[in-house]
């Protein structure tokens, strides 16, 4: 698409997760062209991360291919760029490529960068604690939880052993609550029986978070719940607890005033989001005012104040006390698309953002979440259900719900782990060995 070949107005939207992707399908029929560009070409689905991690799903079922996603919308097309600048007067971006840098001019900006993990100023516990935030974040964790039963099996001594089948979940938001939960699925129920020297049943996870509830924002009675259920299927829920300390073969941890360690050499980081460094870009740019997070400060209608042809939307604006949910990205970036059509057209705009709660869900074990919809609350199986329709609801292409189901049936009816495979295990035991020799 030749953007000096038309006079129809550019509408450059930056990421392509859940608020860029709505964006631009939202714009489908209007007059404009849109280009999306993004780090990676695929749309991911991040909710399921986390199953990926633990071996149930595959990359590409909650990752499908952007391009795939909108080739039959002629009017937008796909760059793979990492933005690095935002000129807000010359209304161009700069993207960087291995194959080198380009700039791309703009009429409408929509921001959707989504935000990276936030380590709270302890940007040196990522090497020991890998959040997840992406498809190589996921995979790494694949490699670290199922290499940590490898090298136990091959360990004679029974000290490291512990440490290999302690597994650390730092966060119990729902991310960490449903990693936590897998992790010992996998471990008292897939792996068991497959093992020869070790018992996979004997792991420990640990689940702490400086608050004290497991998911907060669900409320005291799905929190009561979530919490008896983890209990239940043997995860050790540390909470009121800060992390003070990581390092590769365990963690520090303070509570009440006391200061102890934790020995594991496997550990993962599901605790707080930062705004990713393009929203640092947009700010010094359009002198856009930022919260403790990064993320813009933006207007009632998502635009950056001074700015009505850029907007931030998604868990890169700061509006209100909206949480950073998928939900909250996909119905901005529509809103973000209709003031824009609304500029094109020549109508009213300023129209404020009004977000529709449309629930929370998360997952605990196999037949067992909480979900949060309106006034009413389930858990268990109904809200397990709820959860499984919902997720399959929104992933994107008819052939990832089908592969999906297979999987969840393979896993959830049976005990299989369809995608357990692990090409580099050396990378779970290089921090412990580097820190032996």
């Amino acid at each position: 698409m030749d953007e000096r070949a038309t006079p129809r107005p550019q509408v450059l939207i930056i990421g392509s997760g859940f608020g860029g992707l709505f964006a631009a399908k939202a714009l489908k029929n209007a007059p404009v062209d849109v280009t999306i560009v993004a780090r990676t070409t695929h749309h991911l689905f991040q909710p399921l991360l986390y199953q990926v991690a633990t071996g149930i799903l595959s990359p590409g079922e909650i990752a499908p291919s952007t391009r795939e996603i909108l080739h039959r919308q002629r009017n937008a097309e796909v760059l793979l760029g990492d933005v690095t600048d935002i000129d807000a007067e010359a209304q161009t971006i700069t993207a960087e490529t291995l194959a080198g840098n380009y700039t791309r001019r703009f009429d409408y900006l929509i921001v959707a960068a989504g935000a990276t993990q936030s380590y709270f100023g302890n940007d040196k516990f990522a090497e020991f604690a890998p959040g997840m935030k992406s498809i190589d974040d996921a995979l790494e964790l694949r490699g670290r939880i199922f290499g940590a039963f490898e090298l136990a099996e091959l360990e004679q001594d029974p000290e490291a052993v512990k440490r290999w089948l302690t597994f650390v979940v730092v966060g119990a938001g729902p991310t960490g609550v449903e990693m936590a939960g897998q992790i010992a699925e996998l471990s008292h129920r897939t792996l068991r029986g497959q093992f020869r020297r070790i018992d996979t049943r004997d792991a420990r996870i640990v689940l702490l978070d400086a608050v004290t509830t497991v998911l907060p924002a669900f409320g005291d009675h799905l929190s009561t719940a979530a919490l008896r259920q983890l209990h239940k299927i043997g995860v050790e829920a540390e909470l009121g607890t800060k992390v003070v300390g990581v390092d590769a073969a365990g963690i520090e941890v303070e509570s009440g005033g006391r200061r102890r360690r934790i020995e594991a050499y496997t550990k993962m980081w599901a605790a707080g989001v930062a705004a990713p460094p393009v929203a640092a870009a947009l700010a010094g740019t359009t002198g856009a005012e930022t919260d403790r997070a990064g993320r813009i400060k933006v207007n009632p209608d998502c635009s950056v104040p001074g700015h009505p042809n850029i907007y931030a939307v998604g868990d890169m604006m700061s509006l209100g006390d909206l949480p950073g949910v998928a939900q909250v990205a996909i119905q901005s970036g529509r809103h973000a698309a209709d003031q824009i059509k609304r500029q094109v057209a020549g109508e009213p705009t300023g129209q404020p953002f009004k977000y529709f709660d449309k629930g929370s869900l998360a997952t605990i074990s196999r037949f067992s979440a909480v979900a949060s919809v309106g006034r009413l609350r389930f858990t268990g199986l109904i809200g397990w259900l709820l959860w499984l329709a919902v997720h399959l609801l929104y992933l994107v292409g008819f052939k990832n719900r089908v592969t999906a189901v297979l999987h969840w049936a393979v896993s959830f009816i049976g005990r299989g782990r369809s995608e357990r495979t692990v090409t580099e295990q050396q990378v779970v035991a290089r921090n412990v060995i580097e820190e032996r020799t």
